[in-house]
C-alpha cells in the first residue's frame, strides 16, 4: 500500500479525542474518510445546548470536523475558530464557537446531515462527518461496586455519569429520544457508508461511551455484520478511570464481543508497550476472528496519547497483512476460545 491510497474508502466510528486521533491518522493514508460520530454527550457545552435547544449534541461532531479540516487557507482559520471557547462567567462561558455554529445551522436547516455538509464546506473538510443517529440518544449502564455489596447492580444514566462512575461498568444500553423502550435509529447515510467501505475502524476512545454505542444501534450493527469491509479495532493505550479502570487490553475485546456477539473483526491494533501479556491479546483477537498487531503507536513521552503518524503506519501494516477474503470462525469456536483462554480475567 502506498503512503496514501487513492480510492481507498475508510469509515471511522467513535467520538471525542479517540475519533480525532483516528481521523488524523487516516488522513495520512487515504483521501476518502467518513467519520460516524456518537450523539449521546450530555456534558459541557454540548449538554447545555442539548438541554436548552433539544438538538443533537454538537461537540463530538465538531471535533471530527476539525480533524478532517483543510490545514491551509481559510479552512485552517475556521478550524481554529471552531475550537475556540468563550471565557468569562457569562451565558457564553465555556461554549465552543463551533458548537454554536452547528447549533444555529441545525435550527436553520433541521437535517443534521445537511448541516454537517454545509459546515464541512466552510472548513474545507476532506471527507465526510455523519452522526451515528440523527436524534440525541441516552446511554444507560449497569454498574457494580457502588454499594457495600460489590455485586449489587445500579443503573446509571447519562454519558458523563457513566464516564466518571467510581464503580465498574458491566453493560450499556442505548435509548432513543422517547426514552427506555425506544430503540435508537441509525443515520441512513452512516449505514450506507459502512456498507460501502473498504475498511472500517472502531476505537480508540472511551470504550463504553464512544466506542461500544455504535454496536448497539441495530442498523449499524447489521451493517457492520454484512459489510465486506475489513474491520479494524484500535485499542486504548491505558485504562480509562471510571469506564475501564483495571481493564486489561484483552478484556476490552471481551466487552466488545459481549455487546456485539455476531461481530467479526479482521485486525486488532495495540501499542506494544501497553500489552503486558501479548499471547493473551492474540488469543482474545483470534476469538473475534482477528489477528493482533502490536507496534509502538504511543506518542513518545506521552504513554496515554496515540501518535497519529505511528498509528497510520500501524493501520497500513495491519491492512497489508490481511488476506483478500477469509471466513471468520463460527460462534461455537468463538465461545470455546473465550472459555479456554488461560489466565484471562473473565468478563461478567
Amino acid at each position: 500500500m502506498s503512503s496514501r491510497t487513492a480510492g481507498w474508502t475508510a469509515v471511522a466510528l467513535g467520538g471525542g479525542r479517540g475519533l480525532h486521533v483516528t481521523l488524523t491518522a487516516l488522513r495520512r493514508v487515504t483521501d476518502d474518510v467518513t467519520a460516524v460520530v456518537t450523539v449521546a454527550d450530555d456534558g459541557g457545552s454540548s449538554g447545555r445546548l442539548r438541554r436548552e435547544l433539544g438538538l443533537l449534541p454538537p461537540g463530538d461532531l465538531r471535533k471530527a470536523m476539525v480533524a478532517l479540516a483543510d490545514n491551509d487557507g481559510s479552512g485552517a482559520l475556521w478550524a481554529r475558530l471552531f475550537q475556540h471557547r468563550f471565557g468569562g462567567t457569562g451565558a457564553l462561558a465555556g461554549h465552543a464557537i463551533g458548537n454554536l455554529v452547528l447549533a444555529g445551522l441545525l435550527e436553520q436547516l433541521g437535517d443534521p446531515v445537511a448541516v454537517l455538509a454545509e459546515a464541512g464546506r466552510l472548513l474545507g473538510v476532506r471527507g465526510r462527518v455523519l452522526p451515528m443517529c440523527t436524534e440525541p440518544l441516552e446511554i444507560e449502564a449497569d454498574v457494580t461496586g457502588l454499594d457495600e455489596d460489590a455485586e449489587v447492580v445500579r443503573r446509571i444514566r447519562g454519558q458523563v455519569a457513566i464516564a466518571t462512575t467510581p464503580g465498574r461498568v458491566q453493560r450499556i444500553r442505548l435509548h432513543g429520544p422517547g426514552g427506555p423502550g425506544e430503540p435508537p435509529r441509525g443515520c441512513a447515510e452512516a449505514v450506507e457508508a459502512v456498507l460501502n467501505a473498504d475498511v472500517v475502524l472502531l476505537g480508540p476512545g472511551s470504550w463504553f461511551t464512544s466506542v461500544l454505542p455504535h454496536l448497539l444501534v441495530p442498523e449499524l450493527n447489521d451493517a457492520l455484520t454484512r459489510t465486506s469491509a475489513k474491520k479494524v479495532v484500535v485499542l486504548n493505550l491505558v485504562p480509562q478511570p471510571g469506564e475501564t479502570a483495571g481493564f486489561s487490553p484483552e478484556l476490552h475485546l471481551d466487552v466488545l464481543c459481549e455487546h456485539a456477539p455476531t461481530l467479526r473483526v479482521d485486525a486488532v491494533i495495540a501499542d506494544v508497550d501497553a500489552v503486558p501479556v501479548p499471547d493473551r491479546l492474540r488469543r482474545a483477537a483470534a476469538a473475534l476472528g482477528a489477528a493482533a498487531h502490536l507496534a509502538p503507536i504511543a506518542l513518545p513521552g506521552f504513554p496515554d496519547r496515540h501518535d497519529p503518524a505511528a498509528l497510520a503506519s500501524g493501520i497500513r501494516r495491519a491492512l497489508d497483512g490481511l488476506p483478500a477474503a477469509a471466513p471468520g470462525p463460527s460462534s461455537t469456536t468463538l465461545q470455546e476460545e473465550r472459555e479456554t483462554r488461560g489466565g484471562d480475567e473473565p468478563w461478567r
